[in-house]
């Protein structure tokens, strides 16, 4: 029996993303080893420089000190949260915990191992990965790691979600996650979002989904469409901007000439670039 697509049914939706998320296909893509040159070079400066300018000149310094709390949703097999980790303890900045959770089971397993290999065992008893979607992340977290719902809420200083926002505004939750994702933040704590921009005209996946009939499975928001329900949500935007010409699966010869090619596209034009970035901020207590 075929199975016929039915995109206005969310779990529909779920069951179709898990099962793209489960593949042997995929579990290399999210891997460290086998995910490309293109993203270990993102983590180590695009990337690695919005989470550092973020960390370093938003959170605190009170709680610099102590040891920041990090969230990553939709990670994955967990390779941005370990290379985070790794990378704030060489900067001398304290991590007190790191969560990444992910809907796919077989992607977390990935990430458990990959954690025990890349990272010291004093950094990975920080460390905890656990299966939670994102319109049930409290839920579904406290009960993954054993924790009540009021030890989750309202205490992590940054929230990263890489290549995952799209899905929920696919399932029509943005809003509901955003609110979720405010919740957890603590006061000028900072959400970072970084997903692909409907405006880059080279994604080999929109070529396919512009001949898709199912364009509400593909639906990318626009720049001002990733931000605004984290603005609804009460958070303070700030920064939203389209960057990044470097794919994640680039070999070593095109991250190479998309470096080089960079400033020019920047230029020339800017909104156009791969990624779209919206950094959110929740307004509190005045900072020290």
């Amino acid at each position: 029996m075929t199975k016929t697509a039915n995109h206005d049914n969310p779990a529909v939706l779920n069951e179709e993303f898990l099962e793209e998320y489960s593949t042997q296909y995929s579990l290399r893509k999210y891997s460290k080893e086998t995910a490309g040159n293109g993203i270990s070079y993102l983590l180590d400066h695009d990337y690695g420089e919005i989470y550092f300018g973020v960390i370093e000149n938003q959170i605190p310094k009170a709680r610099l000190q102590k040891g920041i709390r990090l969230w990553e949703f939709g990670c994955g097999a967990g390779m941005n949260l370990i290379h985070l980790v790794s990378s704030l303890e060489r900067r001398g900045i304290p991590v007190e915990c790191a969560v990444g959770t992910d809907f796919s089971e077989a992607l977390i397993a990935v990430a458990k191992q990959e954690a025990k290999k890349y990272l010291s065992p004093e950094q990975n008893k920080k460390v905890r990965f656990c299966v939670a979607s994102h319109e049930n992340l409290v839920e579904d977290t406290a009960k993954g790691l054993g924790v009540g719902q009021e030890a989750l809420l309202g205490s992590f200083d940054v929230m990263v979600g890489v290549n995952t926002v799209r899905y929920c505004h696919r399932l029509m939750k943005e809003n509901d996650v955003a609110v979720i994702i405010a919740s957890l933040l603590a006061d000028h704590g900072v959400c970072i979002v970084i997903d692909m921009n409907d405006k880059f005209p080279a994604f080999r996946s929109r070529i396919r989904d512009r001949l898709s009939k199912d364009a509400k499975a593909y639906y990318l928001p626009s720049l001002e469409g990733y931000a605004h329900p984290f603005s609804s949500a009460g958070l303070r935007i700030l920064k939203r901007e389209n960057f990044c010409w470097i794919p994640h699966s680039a070999g070593t010869g095109l991250t190479a000439l998309m470096r080089a090619l960079t400033p020019v596209l920047n230029t020339i034009a800017p909104s156009r670039a791969m990624r779209s970035l919206v950094i959110a901020q929740k307004t509190g207590e005045q900072r020290p």
